[in-house]
């Protein structure tokens, strides 16, 4: 007889009381300290389906946090960050946040949103892969964009 272990993924909305989870993901996942005020952005209603935790089995393991934005009457969402721990990356996790954003992006009530875009260091090459499987496009390269990196 053989069993099947079934994997969850879900996602949970960012909370004051979950914030300290979210810094923490951030700090392992990101080269750069994320400011008060992010944290505090993230925290908003307006962007609560656009930022979340990624849990695998119940464990925090990801973060995606966005904003939207106003520039040229268009409405744009700006993918902030969006990682995966290591160790349970290869298990569609990224694609499924990401497409847990394209969905909430073209079901968003308030406004239609006309673009969603993002930034990727240059040295990034997964991550670059992966936003062009998913149908991204490099359109340039902002030279000294992550000036307050950690590394």
């Amino acid at each position: 007889m053989s069993t099947t272990v079934s994997t969850r993924i879900s996602f949970a909305s960012l909370t004051t009381h979950n914030l300290g989870t979210l810094k923490k993901l951030n700090s392992v996942l990101f080269p750069i300290a994320y400011t008060d005020r992010f944290y505090a952005d993230v925290l908003k209603s307006e962007v609560d389906e656009f930022c979340k935790l990624v849990y695998y089995n119940d464990i925090p393991v990801g973060t995606i946090c966005c904003r939207i934005e106003t520039k040229d009457n268009e409405t744009q969402l700006y993918l902030m960050t969006m990682g995966v721990l290591a160790p349970y990356r290869s298990r569609g996790l990224g694609s499924q946040s990401l497409q847990h954003i394209i969905d909430a992006a073209k079901s968003h009530i308030k406004t239609k949103i006309d673009k969603i875009y993002l930034h990727v260091q240059t040295s990034n090459v997964e991550a670059k892969k992966f936003y062009d499987r998913h149908g991204f496009e490099a359109v340039g390269i902002h030279k000294n964009y992550y000036k307050k990196l950690l590394i």
